[in-house]
């Protein structure tokens, strides 16, 4: 990923998308670009026109987080927005960005394991950022069974909505659910810009998938923490869950995701049935081994 190339594309997609009228400009006469000139941004960041002009050209070495908010401001960032605009003014620090070498992905804690396995009335799950299921309970593991199943997926979130035709028909919302992912995603990588194995699975999906690749070109960056999903199981039908996430500081960028349903609600009732379907399957499994050791 070229850095400049994202800050500049960042910048520039935020100020074409912003218009006189939303920034509090009169306009009047014709205007040769979308949203708002250059000088426009400047003028409202309280920067000078050349300063501007040298961040949007994809350089933030050195600029103070005081203007940075106030470009955030004058551009009308989201929270979202601003976090991702100073992380890339980090990662514009002194020195070259180096790639991080590989090193294998933090030890899953038995503990973990554990607290997933105490939640039994919903679906719950660890993620790392690069969107890894990495630990599930026994009603998470059956409610993403055609994800974990599939061969494309390999447990990964991203790979299963763009490398695979099942996810079209596991989230119907499916065009909601890849904007949601790539904007998380894109997030994460201006978080950790020496991170090989994001760079890796990015270059994956920007290859195999114009989806993905169009997404990415959109700059939009939005957190994953908290929202509606609907999902059509192959086990019980159609379900429509909201989702909580929570940060695991033990770990640092691991979460701890959670379905559940609107009480009394059809998705409730779908629920439970699938509790019981993957416990009867439990159950046969363990069965089966039993008799198995027995021969």
């Amino acid at each position: 990923m070229d850095h400049r190339s994202d800050v500049r594309d960042f910048l520039t997609s935020r100020r074409a998308r912003l218009t006189p009228e939303q920034a509090g400009i009169v306009s009047g006469g014709r205007r040769r670009v979308p949203g708002l000139r250059r000088e426009e941004v400047a003028f409202l960041a309280g920067v000078s026109v050349d300063y501007y002009i040298r961040m949007e050209r994809g350089d933030l070495a050195g600029v103070s987080p005081e203007i940075l908010d106030a470009l955030a401001t004058a551009l009308h960032l989201t929270d979202a927005e601003t976090d991702h605009l100073h992380a890339l003014a980090r990662a514009a620090g002194p020195g070259p960005v180096r790639r991080r070498t590989r090193r294998a992905d933090p030890a899953m804690r038995p503990s973990l394991q554990r607290l997933l396995d105490a939640i039994t009335d919903a679906p719950a799950w660890i993620a790392t950022p690069r969107k890894d299921k990495v630990a599930l309970n026994a009603l998470g593991r059956a409610l993403h069974a055609p994800m974990l199943e599939d061969p494309e997926a390999r447990g990964n979130s991203a790979r299963f909505v763009f490398l695979s035709d099942a996810s079209r028909t596991f989230y119907p919302a499916w065009e909601r659910s890849a904007d949601s992912i790539v904007a998380s995603l894109r997030i994460t990588a201006g978080q950790n810009p020496r991170d090989t194995h994001l760079s890796d699975l990015i270059g994956e999906l920007a290859t195999r998938s114009e989806d993905f690749r169009q997404r990415w070109a959109a700059h939009d960056v939005r957190y994953h923490r908290s929202g509606v999903k609907q999902i059509l199981h192959p086990e019980v039908g159609e379900l429509e869950l909201t989702f909580e996430g929570l940060d695991l500081p033990g770990t640092p960028g691991w979460m701890l995701f959670v379905y559940t349903a609107e009480p009394g609600s059809p998705s409730e009732e779908r629920l439970r049935l699938l509790a019981s379907l993957a416990a009867s399957h439990d159950d046969d499994a363990r069965h089966e081994t039993a008799e198995a050791r027995e021969r």
